[in-house]
């Protein structure tokens, strides 16, 4: 009989340890969007305070478990954003306040840890590479052309980083 309600114990003990307190919300919170092609594509952008209970703050915004995305503090609402440029060739992944910055003699990327600033339909991202200046703004401009394609982005993209300033354009992922 003991045994038995040892073996119940440790059935009931595991099935919790299978629970995934980490799942995403069915629907994204109410300050993070998708956009469609009727509406802005600009970055949602904006902080929300940091809930104690870790748990809690993942469930709000499913990337607040990641360093990426919390900045003093508080958790950070950027939509994911691609920019690039051309003459010299530069690409850059932004999720949350990293930026993962690449060219032709570095093509997996280096990832540059930023201080994220908000701007009008857009942001800047701060930080240093190589002990020197890196920063990335983005800033609405629906007919930002990457001058070798026909392809026009909803954002203009200025990079600056080893003392050289570099212009580019930008799109949500």
């Amino acid at each position: 009989m003991r045994i038995l309600g040892l073996i119940a114990a440790t059935s009931a003990l595991l099935a919790a340890c299978g629970e995934r307190r980490d799942d995403p919300p069915a629907a994204a919170p109410a300050n993070q969007s998708v956009a469609s092609a009727d509406q802005s594509v600009a970055p949602v952008v904006g902080t929300q305070a940091a809930e104690a209970d870790g748990n809690s703050a993942a469930r709000a915004a499913p990337a607040a478990a990641s360093p990426c995305f919390v900045q003093d503090g508080e958790t950070l609402t950027v939509a994911p954003v691609r920019a690039l440029g051309t003459e010299p060739f530069w690409n850059a992944r932004i999720e949350g306040r990293c930026v993962t910055y690449s060219h032709p003699e570095d093509q997996k990327g280096t990832r540059v840890w930023t201080e994220f600033t908000p701007g009008p339909g857009g942001g800047t991202w701060s930080g240093n590479l190589g002990g020197k200046p890196f920063r990335l703004t983005t800033q609405v401009r629906k007919d930002c052309s990457d001058g070798m394609s026909d392809t026009l982005y909803p954002l203009a993209a200025e990079l600056v980083v080893g003392g050289e300033r570099r212009t580019g354009c930008a799109e949500p992922l």
